[in-house]
Protein backbone atom coordinates (compact mmCIF):
# COMPACT_ATOMS: atom_id res chain seq x y z
CA UNK A 1 0.00 0.00 0.00
CA UNK A 2 1.29 3.40 -0.77
CA UNK A 3 -0.22 6.74 0.34
CA UNK A 4 -0.29 9.00 -2.64
CA UNK A 5 -2.07 12.55 -3.18
CA UNK A 6 -5.70 13.31 -4.94
CA UNK A 7 -4.07 14.20 -8.37
CA UNK A 8 -1.27 11.24 -8.18
CA UNK A 9 -4.57 8.99 -8.13
CA UNK A 10 -6.00 10.66 -10.83
CA UNK A 11 -3.17 10.25 -13.11
CA UNK A 12 -3.51 6.46 -12.41
CA UNK A 13 -6.29 5.85 -14.10
CA UNK A 14 -6.28 4.98 -17.94
CA UNK A 15 -8.48 5.08 -21.28
CA UNK A 16 -11.23 2.63 -21.40
CA UNK A 17 -10.93 1.05 -18.18
CA UNK A 18 -14.18 -0.21 -15.98
CA UNK A 19 -14.53 1.76 -12.56
CA UNK A 20 -16.27 1.26 -9.17
CA UNK A 21 -17.45 4.34 -8.00
CA UNK A 22 -18.03 3.93 -3.75
CA UNK A 23 -20.62 4.76 -1.83
CA UNK A 24 -24.63 4.59 -1.22
CA UNK A 25 -26.91 7.13 -2.14
CA UNK A 26 -25.72 10.30 -0.24
CA UNK A 27 -23.25 8.38 2.01
CA UNK A 28 -19.96 7.64 1.69
CA UNK A 29 -18.53 8.43 -1.26
CA UNK A 30 -15.06 9.55 -2.02
CA UNK A 31 -15.59 12.94 -3.29
CA UNK A 32 -11.66 14.03 -3.28
CA UNK A 33 -11.05 11.13 -5.67
CA UNK A 34 -13.55 11.93 -7.92
CA UNK A 35 -13.10 15.67 -8.02
CA UNK A 36 -9.37 14.51 -8.83
CA UNK A 37 -10.45 12.56 -11.62
CA UNK A 38 -12.79 15.23 -13.16
CA UNK A 39 -9.89 18.12 -12.55
CA UNK A 40 -7.74 16.17 -14.92
CA UNK A 41 -10.19 15.06 -17.60
CA UNK A 42 -10.41 18.92 -17.79
CA UNK A 43 -7.11 19.54 -17.72
CA UNK A 44 -5.63 17.19 -20.44
CA UNK A 45 -9.04 15.52 -21.72
CA UNK A 46 -8.29 12.49 -19.56
CA UNK A 47 -8.78 9.78 -19.00
CA UNK A 48 -11.73 9.13 -21.52
CA UNK A 49 -14.08 6.69 -22.37
CA UNK A 50 -14.46 5.06 -19.28
CA UNK A 51 -17.19 2.64 -17.88
CA UNK A 52 -18.97 3.16 -14.42
CA UNK A 53 -20.28 -0.19 -12.67
CA UNK A 54 -22.52 1.08 -9.24
CA UNK A 55 -25.44 -0.52 -7.22
CA UNK A 56 -26.20 2.99 -5.92
CA UNK A 57 -24.33 5.89 -7.47
CA UNK A 58 -23.99 8.81 -5.37
CA UNK A 59 -24.56 12.28 -5.65
CA UNK A 60 -26.56 15.37 -4.14
CA UNK A 61 -28.23 16.67 -7.11
CA UNK A 62 -25.99 19.25 -7.48
CA UNK A 63 -23.19 18.25 -9.25
CA UNK A 64 -21.00 15.62 -6.56
CA UNK A 65 -20.26 12.32 -6.34
CA UNK A 66 -20.47 10.05 -9.43
CA UNK A 67 -22.04 13.14 -11.04
CA UNK A 68 -18.58 14.81 -11.12
CA UNK A 69 -18.02 12.34 -14.41
CA UNK A 70 -20.84 13.72 -16.61
CA UNK A 71 -18.35 15.45 -18.93
CA UNK A 72 -18.71 14.32 -22.81
CA UNK A 73 -15.93 12.06 -23.62
CA UNK A 74 -15.24 10.56 -19.99
CA UNK A 75 -17.67 8.15 -19.69
CA UNK A 76 -18.50 5.90 -22.53
CA UNK A 77 -21.04 3.46 -20.63
CA UNK A 78 -22.43 2.63 -17.16
CA UNK A 79 -24.57 0.37 -15.70
CA UNK A 80 -25.90 0.90 -12.39
CA UNK A 81 -29.12 0.40 -10.49
CA UNK A 82 -29.96 4.03 -8.86
CA UNK A 83 -29.36 7.16 -10.57
CA UNK A 84 -31.61 9.17 -9.16
CA UNK A 85 -29.07 11.25 -7.45
CA UNK A 86 -26.76 11.66 -10.23
CA UNK A 87 -29.34 14.34 -12.52
CA UNK A 88 -26.48 15.20 -14.94
CA UNK A 89 -25.14 11.85 -15.83
CA UNK A 90 -29.01 10.56 -16.12
CA UNK A 91 -29.65 13.34 -18.45
CA UNK A 92 -26.81 12.01 -20.29
CA UNK A 93 -28.00 8.44 -20.42
CA UNK A 94 -31.84 9.91 -21.72
CA UNK A 95 -29.99 11.39 -24.68
CA UNK A 96 -28.42 8.59 -25.68
CA UNK A 97 -24.62 10.34 -25.05
CA UNK A 98 -23.52 7.11 -23.03
CA UNK A 99 -24.16 3.65 -23.37
CA UNK A 100 -26.37 3.23 -20.09
CA UNK A 101 -28.24 0.02 -18.40
CA UNK A 102 -30.48 0.09 -15.13
CA UNK A 103 -30.35 -2.94 -13.40
CA UNK A 104 -32.10 -3.78 -9.38
CA UNK A 105 -29.38 -2.18 -7.55
CA UNK A 106 -29.47 -5.70 -5.50
CA UNK A 107 -28.14 -7.90 -8.22
CA UNK A 108 -25.59 -5.61 -8.87
CA UNK A 109 -24.48 -5.46 -5.13
CA UNK A 110 -24.28 -9.00 -5.73
CA UNK A 111 -22.48 -9.09 -9.05
CA UNK A 112 -19.28 -7.20 -7.22
CA UNK A 113 -19.07 -11.00 -5.36
CA UNK A 114 -19.60 -12.99 -8.28
CA UNK A 115 -17.07 -10.94 -9.85
CA UNK A 116 -14.46 -11.45 -7.20
CA UNK A 117 -15.11 -15.38 -7.21
CA UNK A 118 -14.81 -15.33 -11.08
CA UNK A 119 -18.23 -16.61 -11.67
CA UNK A 120 -19.80 -16.03 -14.57
CA UNK A 121 -22.66 -13.30 -13.13
CA UNK A 122 -25.39 -13.65 -11.27
CA UNK A 123 -28.62 -15.92 -11.85
CA UNK A 124 -31.37 -14.42 -10.76
CA UNK A 125 -35.25 -14.17 -10.69
CA UNK A 126 -35.27 -10.42 -10.08
CA UNK A 127 -36.20 -8.47 -12.79
CA UNK A 128 -38.58 -11.01 -14.40
CA UNK A 129 -41.49 -8.91 -15.76
CA UNK A 130 -40.61 -5.45 -15.24
CA UNK A 131 -38.29 -3.18 -17.61
CA UNK A 132 -34.82 -5.21 -16.87
CA UNK A 133 -36.15 -8.48 -18.76
CA UNK A 134 -35.06 -8.80 -22.42
CA UNK A 135 -38.89 -9.79 -23.34
CA UNK A 136 -39.09 -6.31 -22.50
CA UNK A 137 -36.52 -3.74 -22.61
CA UNK A 138 -33.78 -5.49 -21.00
CA UNK A 139 -32.15 -2.99 -19.05
CA UNK A 140 -31.39 -1.01 -21.87
CA UNK A 141 -31.98 3.04 -21.10
CA UNK A 142 -31.25 3.79 -24.89
CA UNK A 143 -30.43 2.54 -28.19
CA UNK A 144 -26.72 3.16 -27.80
CA UNK A 145 -24.10 -0.08 -27.81
CA UNK A 146 -25.69 -3.72 -28.36
CA UNK A 147 -28.82 -4.06 -26.57
CA UNK A 148 -29.44 -5.83 -23.45
CA UNK A 149 -26.78 -7.34 -21.90
CA UNK A 150 -29.32 -9.60 -19.47
CA UNK A 151 -30.60 -13.02 -20.57
CA UNK A 152 -33.23 -14.81 -20.14
CA UNK A 153 -32.66 -18.58 -19.01
CA UNK A 154 -34.11 -21.67 -17.91
CA UNK A 155 -32.64 -23.11 -15.38
CA UNK A 156 -33.45 -26.14 -13.27
CA UNK A 157 -37.34 -25.92 -15.36
CA UNK A 158 -37.79 -22.60 -14.19
CA UNK A 159 -37.12 -19.14 -16.03
CA UNK A 160 -34.24 -16.46 -14.45
CA UNK A 161 -32.21 -14.03 -15.75
CA UNK A 162 -28.61 -13.81 -16.09
CA UNK A 163 -26.81 -10.99 -15.12
CA UNK A 164 -23.29 -11.05 -16.92
CA UNK A 165 -19.82 -10.52 -14.78
CA UNK A 166 -17.16 -7.99 -16.08
CA UNK A 167 -14.08 -7.20 -16.02
CA UNK A 168 -13.17 -4.42 -13.47
CA UNK A 169 -9.93 -2.06 -13.56
CA UNK A 170 -10.66 0.35 -10.45
CA UNK A 171 -12.33 0.51 -7.21
CA UNK A 172 -12.95 4.34 -5.81
CA UNK A 173 -13.60 3.75 -2.06
CA UNK A 174 -13.96 5.55 1.43
CA UNK A 175 -13.17 4.51 4.62
CA UNK A 176 -12.12 6.14 8.06
CA UNK A 177 -8.79 5.41 9.00
CA UNK A 178 -5.86 3.21 7.51
CA UNK A 179 -2.65 1.57 9.28
CA UNK A 180 1.09 1.22 7.66
CA UNK A 181 -0.43 -2.39 5.88
CA UNK A 182 -3.23 -0.19 4.40
CA UNK A 183 -5.79 -1.89 6.56
CA UNK A 184 -9.02 0.27 6.39
CA UNK A 185 -11.52 0.82 8.89
CA UNK A 186 -14.98 2.42 8.64
CA UNK A 187 -15.88 3.26 12.61
CA UNK A 188 -17.21 6.98 11.69
CA UNK A 189 -18.71 5.69 8.45
CA UNK A 190 -22.46 5.16 8.19
CA UNK A 191 -23.05 1.90 6.20
CA UNK A 192 -19.99 -0.20 4.71
CA UNK A 193 -22.27 -0.44 1.22
CA UNK A 194 -20.28 -3.46 -0.78
CA UNK A 195 -16.77 -1.86 0.14
CA UNK A 196 -15.24 -5.27 0.45
CA UNK A 197 -16.77 -7.30 -2.02
CA UNK A 198 -16.11 -4.43 -4.73
CA UNK A 199 -11.84 -4.44 -3.92
CA UNK A 200 -12.03 -7.80 -3.89
CA UNK A 201 -13.22 -7.57 -7.00
CA UNK A 202 -11.34 -5.05 -8.49
CA UNK A 203 -8.39 -7.04 -7.42
CA UNK A 204 -9.10 -10.08 -8.54
CA UNK A 205 -9.74 -8.58 -11.67
CA UNK A 206 -5.77 -7.34 -12.09
CA UNK A 207 -7.10 -3.68 -11.31
CA UNK A 208 -6.29 -1.04 -8.83
CA UNK A 209 -7.85 -0.37 -5.76
CA UNK A 210 -7.52 3.66 -4.33
CA UNK A 211 -9.46 4.40 -0.99
CA UNK A 212 -9.88 7.74 0.66
CA UNK A 213 -9.58 7.97 4.54
CA UNK A 214 -9.79 10.85 6.93
CA UNK A 215 -6.63 9.21 8.97
CA UNK A 216 -3.33 7.59 8.98
CA UNK A 217 -2.62 6.12 12.22
CA UNK A 218 -0.40 3.41 13.54
CA UNK A 219 0.27 -0.13 12.93
CA UNK A 220 -1.85 -2.45 15.24
CA UNK A 221 -3.89 1.10 16.37
CA UNK A 222 -7.02 -0.79 14.30
CA UNK A 223 -8.61 -3.95 16.30
CA UNK A 224 -8.82 -6.75 13.38
CA UNK A 225 -12.50 -6.80 14.19
CA UNK A 226 -12.89 -2.96 12.82
CA UNK A 227 -11.04 -4.25 9.32
CA UNK A 228 -13.51 -3.32 7.14
CA UNK A 229 -10.89 -3.96 4.15
CA UNK A 230 -8.04 -5.97 4.12
CA UNK A 231 -4.42 -4.28 3.29
CA UNK A 232 -4.19 -6.96 1.15
CA UNK A 233 -6.32 -5.79 -1.24
CA UNK A 234 -5.70 -2.15 -0.68
CA UNK A 235 -2.93 -0.60 -3.38
CA UNK A 236 -3.21 3.66 -2.74
CA UNK A 237 -4.59 5.56 -0.01
CA UNK A 238 -5.24 9.19 0.11
CA UNK A 239 -5.80 11.72 2.67
CA UNK A 240 -9.18 13.25 2.12
CA UNK A 241 -8.95 17.55 2.23
CA UNK A 242 -11.38 19.70 4.12
CA UNK A 243 -15.22 18.66 3.24
CA UNK A 244 -14.16 15.59 1.08
CA UNK A 245 -15.12 13.38 3.86
CA UNK A 246 -18.95 14.15 4.89
CA UNK A 247 -21.08 11.42 6.78
CA UNK A 248 -23.42 12.49 4.12
CA UNK A 249 -24.48 14.94 1.66
CA UNK A 250 -26.73 16.65 4.25
CA UNK A 251 -24.68 16.32 7.67
CA UNK A 252 -20.71 16.63 7.96
CA UNK A 253 -21.49 14.19 11.17
CA UNK A 254 -23.72 13.48 13.50
CA UNK A 255 -22.62 10.53 16.12
CA UNK A 256 -26.38 9.30 16.22
CA UNK A 257 -25.94 7.28 12.79
CA UNK A 258 -23.02 5.36 14.65
CA UNK A 259 -23.67 4.32 17.97
CA UNK A 260 -26.74 4.76 20.10
CA UNK A 261 -27.32 7.54 22.28
CA UNK A 262 -29.78 10.01 23.65
CA UNK A 263 -32.04 10.65 20.66
CA UNK A 264 -32.16 14.49 19.65
CA UNK A 265 -35.15 15.93 18.47
CA UNK A 266 -35.86 15.85 14.47
CA UNK A 267 -36.54 19.51 13.50
CA UNK A 268 -37.24 18.60 9.71
CA UNK A 269 -40.96 19.37 8.37
CA UNK A 270 -43.62 17.08 7.75
CA UNK A 271 -46.63 17.88 5.83
CA UNK A 272 -50.24 17.01 6.48
CA UNK A 273 -50.16 14.94 3.98
CA UNK A 274 -47.07 12.83 4.80
CA UNK A 275 -47.82 12.64 8.11
CA UNK A 276 -51.26 10.98 7.48
CA UNK A 277 -49.87 8.37 4.38
CA UNK A 278 -47.23 7.47 7.23
CA UNK A 279 -49.33 6.93 10.21
CA UNK A 280 -51.85 4.41 7.94
CA UNK A 281 -48.86 2.92 6.75
CA UNK A 282 -47.35 2.55 10.26
CA UNK A 283 -51.09 1.09 11.63
CA UNK A 284 -51.10 -1.33 8.71
CA UNK A 285 -47.59 -2.95 9.99
CA UNK A 286 -48.82 -3.00 13.49
CA UNK A 287 -51.57 -4.68 12.83
CA UNK A 288 -49.70 -7.53 10.95
CA UNK A 289 -46.81 -7.79 14.12
CA UNK A 290 -44.42 -7.12 11.05
CA UNK A 291 -40.90 -7.53 12.73
CA UNK A 292 -38.71 -6.53 9.43
CA UNK A 293 -39.51 -3.83 7.42
CA UNK A 294 -37.72 -1.95 4.60
CA UNK A 295 -38.14 1.40 4.25
CA UNK A 296 -37.55 3.16 0.37
CA UNK A 297 -36.03 6.29 -0.45
CA UNK A 298 -38.33 9.51 0.28
CA UNK A 299 -42.14 8.82 1.25
CA UNK A 300 -41.76 5.80 3.26
CA UNK A 301 -38.98 7.28 5.24
CA UNK A 302 -41.60 9.50 7.15
CA UNK A 303 -43.14 6.17 8.97
CA UNK A 304 -39.90 5.73 10.90
CA UNK A 305 -40.16 9.17 12.40
CA UNK A 306 -43.52 8.68 13.11
CA UNK A 307 -43.02 5.44 14.60
CA UNK A 308 -40.36 7.28 17.19
CA UNK A 309 -42.74 10.08 17.77
CA UNK A 310 -45.59 7.74 18.53
CA UNK A 311 -44.05 6.96 22.17
CA UNK A 312 -45.14 3.13 22.04
CA UNK A 313 -42.76 0.98 20.46
CA UNK A 314 -43.75 -1.83 18.22
CA UNK A 315 -42.56 -5.08 17.32
CA UNK A 316 -41.18 -3.48 13.85
CA UNK A 317 -37.50 -3.59 12.97
CA UNK A 318 -36.63 -0.84 10.09
CA UNK A 319 -33.91 -1.63 7.52
CA UNK A 320 -32.57 -0.01 4.85
CA UNK A 321 -30.70 -1.91 1.95
CA UNK A 322 -27.53 -0.08 2.31
CA UNK A 323 -26.91 -2.37 5.01
CA UNK A 324 -28.71 -0.94 8.15
CA UNK A 325 -30.57 -2.61 10.63
CA UNK A 326 -32.47 -0.92 13.18
CA UNK A 327 -33.20 2.37 14.31
CA UNK A 328 -34.84 5.37 12.39
CA UNK A 329 -33.71 5.56 8.48
CA UNK A 330 -32.47 9.07 7.68
CA UNK A 331 -34.37 11.05 4.99
CA UNK A 332 -33.19 13.12 1.82
CA UNK A 333 -29.55 13.74 1.51
CA UNK A 334 -28.57 11.25 4.35
CA UNK A 335 -31.00 7.72 3.30
CA UNK A 336 -28.78 5.66 2.88
CA UNK A 337 -27.76 5.89 7.55
CA UNK A 338 -29.97 5.75 10.26
CA UNK A 339 -29.99 7.13 13.57
CA UNK A 340 -29.08 4.89 16.50
CA UNK A 341 -28.93 1.80 14.02
CA UNK A 342 -28.52 -1.42 16.39
CA UNK A 343 -26.33 -3.30 12.96
CA UNK A 344 -24.58 -2.48 10.05
CA UNK A 345 -24.04 -5.37 7.60
CA UNK A 346 -22.77 -5.91 4.22
CA UNK A 347 -24.85 -4.28 0.94
CA UNK A 348 -24.99 -7.60 -0.50
CA UNK A 349 -25.81 -9.62 2.76
CA UNK A 350 -28.86 -7.91 3.37
CA UNK A 351 -29.96 -8.14 -0.07
CA UNK A 352 -29.61 -12.14 0.32
CA UNK A 353 -31.53 -11.70 3.40
CA UNK A 354 -34.31 -9.63 1.59
CA UNK A 355 -34.81 -11.86 -1.39
CA UNK A 356 -34.77 -15.21 0.61
CA UNK A 357 -38.16 -13.63 1.98
CA UNK A 358 -37.09 -12.34 5.01
CA UNK A 359 -39.22 -8.85 4.31
CA UNK A 360 -42.56 -9.06 6.53
CA UNK A 361 -43.34 -5.87 4.90
CA UNK A 362 -42.23 -2.95 2.37
CA UNK A 363 -42.86 0.29 2.42
CA UNK A 364 -42.27 1.59 -0.93
CA UNK A 365 -42.90 5.11 -2.98
CA UNK A 366 -44.59 5.38 -6.04
CA UNK A 367 -44.51 7.87 -9.31
CA UNK A 368 -47.05 6.17 -11.30
CA UNK A 369 -49.58 3.58 -10.77
CA UNK A 370 -52.19 2.22 -13.54
CA UNK A 371 -55.34 -0.11 -13.12
CA UNK A 372 -53.16 -3.32 -13.21
CA UNK A 373 -51.58 -2.14 -10.59
CA UNK A 374 -48.38 -1.76 -12.35
CA UNK A 375 -45.64 0.88 -10.98
CA UNK A 376 -43.42 3.00 -12.02
CA UNK A 377 -40.54 4.45 -9.87
CA UNK A 378 -37.85 4.45 -12.48
CA UNK A 379 -38.49 6.70 -15.60
CA UNK A 380 -40.95 9.23 -15.57
CA UNK A 381 -40.91 12.73 -17.28
CA UNK A 382 -37.48 13.92 -18.33
CA UNK A 383 -36.42 11.98 -14.68
CA UNK A 384 -34.44 8.92 -14.91
CA UNK A 385 -34.55 7.71 -11.08
CA UNK A 386 -33.28 4.42 -11.71
CA UNK A 387 -35.05 1.40 -10.07
CA UNK A 388 -32.50 1.24 -7.23
CA UNK A 389 -33.12 -1.57 -5.31
CA UNK A 390 -37.06 -1.38 -5.54
CA UNK A 391 -37.32 -4.33 -7.85
CA UNK A 392 -35.14 -6.22 -5.61
CA UNK A 393 -37.53 -5.05 -2.61
CA UNK A 394 -40.64 -5.38 -4.19
CA UNK A 395 -40.75 -8.62 -6.19
CA UNK A 396 -39.35 -10.56 -2.55
CA UNK A 397 -41.61 -8.97 -0.29
CA UNK A 398 -44.79 -10.50 1.13
CA UNK A 399 -46.72 -7.65 1.91
CA UNK A 400 -45.77 -4.22 -0.12
CA UNK A 401 -47.09 -1.05 1.13
CA UNK A 402 -46.60 1.66 -1.78
CA UNK A 403 -47.06 5.04 0.17
CA UNK A 404 -47.41 8.28 -1.58
CA UNK A 405 -49.98 11.35 -2.31
CA UNK A 406 -52.68 10.81 -5.07
CA UNK A 407 -51.56 13.61 -6.72
CA UNK A 408 -48.30 15.79 -7.19
CA UNK A 409 -47.00 18.96 -7.61
CA UNK A 410 -48.82 21.62 -5.86
CA UNK A 411 -50.86 19.20 -3.82
CA UNK A 412 -52.22 21.11 -0.35
CA UNK A 413 -53.91 19.55 1.93
CA UNK A 414 -55.67 21.04 5.49
CA UNK A 415 -57.45 18.77 8.55
CA UNK A 416 -60.70 20.98 9.55
CA UNK A 417 -63.53 20.29 11.25
CA UNK A 418 -65.21 18.88 8.58
CA UNK A 419 -62.45 16.06 7.90
CA UNK A 420 -59.78 16.38 4.91
CA UNK A 421 -59.80 19.14 3.14
CA UNK A 422 -57.85 19.14 -0.38
CA UNK A 423 -56.84 23.10 -0.31
CA UNK A 424 -55.03 22.64 -3.88
CA UNK A 425 -55.00 19.75 -6.03
CA UNK A 426 -51.84 18.40 -7.52
CA UNK A 427 -50.98 19.13 -10.83
CA UNK A 428 -49.98 15.54 -11.98
CA UNK A 429 -52.14 12.55 -11.54
CA UNK A 430 -50.37 9.75 -9.94
CA UNK A 431 -52.65 6.80 -11.02
CA UNK A 432 -52.46 6.82 -15.15
CA UNK A 433 -53.83 4.81 -17.48
CA UNK A 434 -50.44 2.93 -18.21
CA UNK A 435 -47.21 3.57 -16.26
CA UNK A 436 -44.73 4.41 -18.74
CA UNK A 437 -42.02 2.41 -17.09
CA UNK A 438 -42.93 -1.01 -15.98
CA UNK A 439 -40.67 -1.51 -12.03
CA UNK A 440 -43.46 -3.21 -10.77
CA UNK A 441 -45.55 -5.64 -12.41
CA UNK A 442 -49.04 -6.10 -10.90
CA UNK A 443 -49.49 -9.76 -12.15
CA UNK A 444 -46.74 -10.60 -11.59
CA UNK A 445 -47.43 -10.00 -8.23
CA UNK A 446 -50.53 -12.13 -7.97
CA UNK A 447 -48.05 -15.16 -9.37
CA UNK A 448 -46.36 -14.67 -6.25
CA UNK A 449 -49.08 -14.28 -4.05
CA UNK A 450 -48.65 -11.26 -2.83
CA UNK A 451 -50.49 -8.37 -0.76
CA UNK A 452 -49.96 -5.13 -2.16
CA UNK A 453 -51.84 -2.08 -0.79
CA UNK A 454 -51.56 1.43 -1.89
CA UNK A 455 -51.72 4.28 0.76
CA UNK A 456 -52.28 7.85 0.11
CA UNK A 457 -53.59 11.02 2.16
CA UNK A 458 -56.87 10.36 1.11
CA UNK A 459 -57.57 7.42 0.33
CA UNK A 460 -56.41 3.32 0.73
CA UNK A 461 -56.26 1.19 -2.31
CA UNK A 462 -55.67 -2.68 -2.50
CA UNK A 463 -54.47 -4.57 -5.62
CA UNK A 464 -56.94 -8.29 -6.04
CA UNK A 465 -56.87 -10.47 -8.68
CA UNK A 466 -55.64 -7.51 -11.15
CA UNK A 467 -58.04 -5.15 -9.97
CA UNK A 468 -57.44 -1.76 -7.83
CA UNK A 469 -59.89 -1.42 -5.08
CA UNK A 470 -60.75 1.35 -3.18
CA UNK A 471 -60.87 0.53 0.27
CA UNK A 472 -61.16 3.20 2.24
CA UNK A 473 -61.55 7.22 2.28
CA UNK A 474 -60.44 9.71 4.42
CA UNK A 475 -63.38 11.73 6.39
CA UNK A 476 -64.37 15.04 4.55
CA UNK A 477 -62.99 13.16 1.28
CA UNK A 478 -65.94 12.71 -1.35
CA UNK A 479 -64.96 9.99 -3.84
CA UNK A 480 -67.20 11.57 -6.96
CA UNK A 481 -65.46 14.98 -6.31
CA UNK A 482 -61.91 13.87 -4.75
CA UNK A 483 -61.20 10.68 -5.99
CA UNK A 484 -62.42 10.28 -9.77
CA UNK A 485 -61.28 12.78 -11.13
CA UNK A 486 -57.65 12.60 -9.98
CA UNK A 487 -57.38 8.72 -11.34
CA UNK A 488 -57.33 7.83 -15.43
CA UNK A 489 -57.08 4.12 -15.12
CA UNK A 490 -59.83 3.27 -13.49
CA UNK A 491 -61.16 1.51 -9.87
CA UNK A 492 -63.46 -0.10 -8.20
CA UNK A 493 -65.15 0.64 -5.33
CA UNK A 494 -65.12 -2.05 -2.55
CA UNK A 495 -68.13 -3.43 -1.25
CA UNK A 496 -67.09 -2.62 1.90
CA UNK A 497 -65.19 0.58 1.89
CA UNK A 498 -65.26 2.41 4.88
CA UNK A 499 -63.73 5.33 6.42
CA UNK A 500 -59.91 5.69 7.25
CA UNK A 501 -59.51 5.57 11.11
CA UNK A 502 -59.73 8.98 12.97
CA UNK A 503 -56.49 8.87 14.28
CA UNK A 504 -54.45 8.42 11.34
CA UNK A 505 -55.64 12.19 11.13
CA UNK A 506 -54.86 13.58 14.98
CA UNK A 507 -52.14 15.99 13.30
Amino acid sequence: MKVISEQQAADLIEDGWTIIPGGFGSCGHPDGLTHAISERFKREGRPRQIGLLFASASGDLEGRGVDLFAKPGLVARAIGGFWGLVPRLGEMARRGEIEAHNWPQGVISQLFRAIAAKKPGVISSIGLNTFVDPNNEGGCLNDRGRGPLVQRVDVAGATTLFYPALDVNCALLRGTCCDPDGNISMEREVSYSDSLAQAMAVKNCGGTVIVQVEALVGRHEIEPQHVKIPGVLVDYVTVSCPGEHPQTYAEVYNSEFICPGVQTPDRGAISCAERIIAKRALQEIRQQNAQVVNLGIGMPTVIGRVAEENGSPGSEVFTVESGVVGGRPAFGLSFGASYRPSAVIEQAALFDFYEGGGIDVACLGFAEVDAAGNVNVSQFGSKLQGAGGFINISQSARFIIFCGTLTAAGLNVEMGPEGLQIVQEGRIKKFVRHVSHLTFNGGYAKLLRQRVMFVTERAVFSLRNGVIYLDEVAPGIDIARDIVPCIEGGFVVSANCKRMKGDVFLI
